[in-house]
């Protein structure tokens, strides 16, 4: 029986491809003996870099990319014209069932065409999406979804976000049957606007996870919900504003430890819900640190058998 294979892709990164060879050395220091890392890349870079860092190249397997694509391409045009492109090549070996799980910090965009696309959605499931987590001022960390991948919402999708936030609460962080929540104007049944009211209907009869009704802005960061779900045009709002909060606490020099845990470097990424694979998302700005650790959430994606779940659910 071989192993768990994660392929990182090394061409991503916004600064360049230093920093995500640099977070595969620090990975595998760390990850148990029986996870192998595939980099997958510009094959002569990664040898220079891997070199230049004191590696041996042999330590690990590569998989040669060519003309790869950057954050100026289009997103859905990219994956067909750039064939031999790292994204290109991880999901294809994904596909195959050649990897367990692909990270990349690379075109967001590409990254969920190939998800759509490539490894294609689970049955049943309308539309994935991105969620991201939110640490609680008691402790610990809740889900919010979707960050970026839907902007407009219907109300059925986001029912489905609710299981899809609860499922990955549960086998990922944690969280025993997991309160889900509908982020909306106001507390009140009948609050909201027309999707809104709509989606609240039917997440509260939907009897397939924990709904507790409505809440707030102001409630992200407290323990009325585990699982905050809205469309993600909000929320992507939601979370450029909590980052940016946090940095310009941080250039202020204001050190408070709950806003640290604001970092994404402390939680490297999050996977894209409801496609057949475990394929997982970046910052493009990531660190080495905020890449070992979105590596180390890739191994724990794959152990919770997540997808599996999802399926199940959806069945």
């Amino acid at each position: 029986m071989r192993g768990m294979r994660i392929g990182l892709d090394i061409m991503g990164s916004d600064h360049g491809p230093v920093v995500p060879i640099r977070a595969a050395l620090l990975a595998a220091k760390e990850l148990p003996g029986d996870v192998s890392l595939v980099l997958i890349g510009d094959q002569s870079i990664i040898h220079a870099g891997l070199r230049a860092e004191g590696a041996d190249p042999l330590a690990f397997e590569i998989v040669a990319s060519e003309n790869d694509i950057t954050f100026h391409d289009n997103a859905t045009k990219a994956l067909q014209a750039k064939p031999k492109s790292s994204i290109a090549l991880g999901f294809q070996l994904l596909k195959e069932g050649s990897l367990d799980a692909f990270a990349s910090t690379g075109n967001t965009g590409a990254m969920m065409v190939g998800s759509i696309f490539s490894v294609k959605p689970i049955p049943g499931v309308i539309r994935p999406c991105i969620p991201t987590v939110m640490p609680k001022e008691s402790g610990g960390y809740g889900v919010i979804l979707d960050v970026g991948a839907n902007a407009d919402c219907k109300p059925d999708v986001l029912c489905q976000f609710g299981l899809l936030g609860s499922l990955l609460a549960e086998a990922v962080y944690g969280i025993k049957n997991p309160k889900v929540a509908l982020l909306n104007i106001g507390e009140e049944d009948k609050k909201g606007n027309v999707v809104t009211q709509s989606a609240f209907g039917l997440m509260k009869e939907s009897g397939q996870f924990n709904f507790v009704g409505n809440i707030e802005g102001r409630d992200l960061f407290n323990a009325k919900a585990d699982v905050i779900v809205t469309d993600g045009f909000t929320g992507n709002i939601v979370l450029k504003a909590v980052e940016a909060f946090h940095d310009l606490l941080k250039t202020r020099g204001v050190h408070e430890p709950f806003f640290d845990r604001f970092d994404y470097e402390n939680y490297g990424g999050c996977p894209v819900l409801g496609v057949n694979g475990s394929v997982m998302i970046g910052h493009g700005i990531s660190n080495a640190i905020t890449i070992k650790n979105l590596l180390h959430l890739s191994r724990n994606v794959v152990n919770s058998k997540l997808n599996e779940r999802i399926r199940e659910a959806f069945q």
